[in-house]
This record gives structure tokens, sequence and C-alpha cells, in this order.
């Protein structure tokens, strides 16, 4: 006898068991199916995010590798150490860097001072209170910027632009962007010429650098600040803020920019996916950037709180394919197995009638495709509505937990800023200068008592260089 025909008379003579392998195949096929389309889908939204979330490389000195490079020199206690010309990340070598195929954009900053003259003068509301000693911040802070719409304060809407236009990557290096209330103050209008001395302050000992410079306003805006009633020093106040480009700042740290371009303190490059870093560190070295002595570092923090959720979604949907699997396995074979055994005397009969054992074992065997391939079809409809209810509650709650995790964290600053840090420095957290201009930095042994002063050699390769513009402890020095 044909077996299809034995295998077709079994399923529908005994039809509790049949039902009962269906339902079974059908389970463990709907949820096999459901964890790979959790699995597909998790892949296609983690793609998703490389292109929407970028991951962003930072390029700065390493106080340390230049130290140790023979260009700089160590604090020995009664001499402070050096940093040299070497120690200067130049203009022109970050924009051949931007120019690589992984970077989407790229910024950079000089944070400077200017000192103000007869036809600039700085805005008091509150004059300083008698008998107070100048505090050495009676300078403009200038910030020397590639793109003035990648400033904090303009991204986050606390600053804009009223008249004019502001710092570009085109801009020329005698450009300048002002305050409104100090426009008024000094009656500056845009297109108007003004002169700005260099902001250093001297050594002790030695004549203050007096050379000025002439800039021409291009833009006026208004900063959200308001005044506050109280005395605070010049440098402090937000309307005191200039902005300049990198090789105007240059001039005004009393350095020249050179045919390599103005000094950079740091530069960010914007990359479509963190995997990118590789060929970015190839590209700089091949313009010839020293990564020893400016090391890059990416940060894709904000990355990878997007992937992780969807991550770790996968990896749950992955394990319960494998569970479901095999357990899945495990029980059809049990259940084979046992109805073998009840069917030993309906074997025994076909046998004596001279039927050969492989015809039996594909008669059985076209019974559990049969049923499987009608699971198969049901499974393949119900595993989509699965699926897509559980995988998104399962991503819901890593979205959420990520969420809170990120919400009890202390909230860091922007690395895709201008400098990479969160932007220019705040002209509330200003330091006043203690160091003449040069192009040879100078620092003690005694430790850095600001986050943007130039540690010791013992102290982390990670800490950025400061402009000495912006140092207002001893510990920093700068000699001709």
């Amino acid at each position: 006898m044909n077996l299809f025909k034995r295998a077709w008379w079994r399923l529908t003579s005994h039809l509790g068991k049949t039902v009962m392998l269906v339902g079974l195949f059908f389970v463990i096929c709907t949820l096999v199916l459901s964890g790979f389309l959790i699995r597909s889908a998790a892949a296609r939204a983690a793609e998703d995010a490389k292109e929407s979330v970028d991951a962003v490389a930072t390029m700065q000195l390493d106080v340390n590798a230049l130290i140790g490079s023979g260009q700089g020199t160590e604090s020995n206690g009664s001499m402070p150490g050096t940093i040299g010309p070497g120690g200067d990340l130049r203009r022109g070598l970050v924009d051949e860097i931007c120019e690589s195929s992984v970077v989407k954009r790229c910024n950079y900053s000089t944070d400077s001072g200017a000192a103000p003259t007869k036809g600039s003068k700085l805005y008091r509301p509150v004059p300083r209170p008698a008998g107070t000693a100048p505090d050495g911040l009676d300078l403009f802070a200038a910030d020397g910027v590639r793109d003035q719409r990648s400033v904090s304060e303009f991204r986050n809407g606390d600053a804009k632009m009223v008249a004019g236009q502001g710092i570009g990557p085109k801009s020329k290096s005698d450009e300048v962007v002002v305050e409104q209330r100090l426009a008024q103050q000094n009656r500056w209008k845009v297109g108007e010429r003004i002169r700005l001395k260099v902001g250093q302050l001297p050594e002790i000992g030695k004549k203050r650098n007096e050379d000025a410079f002439g800039f021409t306003v291009v833009g006026i805006y208004a900063s959200g600040t308001p005044d506050t009633g109280q005395y605070v020093p010049a440098m402090t106040d937000p309307v005191n803020q200039l902005y300049v480009t990198p090789d105007g700042g240059t001039r005004l740290l009393g350095k020249k920019p050179g045919d390599g371009g103005g000094v950079v303190d740091q530069a960010t490059f914007t990359l479509s996916d963190p995997a990118d870093m590789a060929e970015l560190k190839k590209d700089a070295e091949a313009r010839g950037a020293d990564l020893d002595i400016f090391p890059m570092t990416v940060n894709d923090k904000q990355y990878k709180q997007l992937v992780g959720p969807i991550t770790r979604t996968a990896d749950f949907a992955t394990v319960t394919v494998w569970i479901v699997a095999l357990a899945g396995t495990v029980i059809l074979a049990l259940i084979v197995a046992s109805s073998l055994r009840e069917r030993r005397k309906e074997l025994g009969i076909l046998l004596s009638l001279g039927e050969k054992k492989p015809k039996l074992l594909g008669q059985h065997l076209v019974e559990v495709v049969a049923c499987a391939v009608i699971a198969v079809g049901l499974a393949s409809a119900g595993s989509q509505f699965l699926s897509e209810t559980m995988g998104g509650r399962l991503l819901a709650g890593e979205v959420s937990s990520a969420k809170d995790s990120a919400a009890n964290a202390d909230s860091g600053p922007d690395p895709s800023a201008v400098t990479g840090a969160g932007g220019a420095t705040p002209p509330s957290r200003r330091t006043p200068p203690r160091s003449s201009p040069s192009t040879r930095s100078t620092y003690a042994s005694a430790p850095p008592t600001s986050p943007r002063s130039v540690p010791p050699a013992s102290a982390s390769p990670s800490w950025p260089r400061s402009s000495p513009a912006r140092v207002c402890c001893a510990s920093i020095r700068v000699t001709s």
C-alpha cells in the first residue's frame, strides 16, 4: 500500500493526536519566527541609528607625549616646564583632515582674550567698587571659532544674530561679531572697523604686549543673559564676549598665524560611524598629523545610548530562539518516540505483510512533515503580530530604562560643540590671563586650579591644553 495513503488515513483517523502535534509545531514555529523577525528588525534599527546619530572624534594636545618627544620640558620644581611651538595645532592641518571622506563635519576653536582700546571700551553696567584692586579681568573674551552656529549658546537659542552675519568657515581673519549692548555703548555698526589689543598679561618683570589689530564688525548678536545689576569682572560678563576667526584669536594671543594658519586649541570631527575612526586616523597621518602628540579619541556615547536598547532586545530574541528551538526539538522527539511505542502492533502487522522498514520510516516522516507544514503556514501569520507586539514592548522597556539611566547620570558637555567639550567656555567661568604672548608656553609644578590649565607631566594625557589667556593661577607662565 502507498505510504502516503497510510499517512493520510493515520492523520485523519486520529484527529486528536494530529491537532496536538500541529498545535505544538505552531507554538514552536511562532516563537522561533518571532525571534528571527525581532532580530532582523533590531539589525535594521541599529543601521538606521548609525545614520541618524553621529560619533564625534576629538583631537587635542597630549602634554605628556609632547614632553616625551623632546619638544617640551618638564618642571623640575625651581624652573617651570615649557611647551614649545610643537605643541601648537594649526588650523591648516585641521582643515586638511576635515576633507577626509569619513568626516561629515568638523569644528575647532581658539580661546583668546582682547584688551580694550580708546575706541573699544568694555561694557560695565555696574562700576568696580571703590577701593577694589584690578582683578586682571579687564578684557574682552574673544573666542576664535570656525562656525559660530556650532557655539552652544547659538545652537540652544540662548543667543541669536540681530544684524549682519556670523563667523563661518569662509570668514576673513579680521572679522568680529559683537554683542548688541556692547555695540550700542561703543556706537559700533556692521561694517565698522575697530581695534583690539593683545589680551595677554605679561610675565612678572616683563613689558606688556601693546600690539593692536584692526577688525571689521560683520555681525551683531543678542545674548539672552540679562544684566545682573551687580558688579562682575568684565571678562565674565556675557556682553563682553566677542567671536573672531581662529586666525584672529591667534593674533590676540600674541602669536602669528603663519603659513599653517592660526592655533587651534581643540578640533572635533563628526563621523557617521564610530568604526570610521581607524580610517580618520589613517587620513590624518597621511596629511602629516602626529597622533602621538595630538591623539584622537572618539565619543560615541549618544550612539551607544540609542543602540544599546536595540542590541539588548536583539540579544533577548536570539536567546529566546535558541531556547525555544532546543526545547521544541526535545519535546517533539519525545512525542514521536512515544507515538512509535504506541504503534508497535501496527508496525508489526505491516512488517509481517512484507512492508519494508524504510517505507514505515517514510510514513512517519510524512505525517510529521504534514503537521509541520500546516503549523508553519499558520505561524507565518501569527508570528508577524506577535513579533510586533512583543518586540515593541521589549524595546519600549529598554528605552525607558536607558532614559532613566541618562536622567540619573550627570549631564555632560556636548562633544559636537565647537571645542568638542560643550562649546566655548561660558563667560561666567572665564579665568584671568597670567602670561605673556609667545610661541613658547611654560608651566610650573604647582597643580592647575582650572580645568582649562595645562597639567604637569604626571597628569592624565587626556587633559586639553589651555590657552594662557584663560588661566588664573601662577602655575602657567609664558616666556618670550
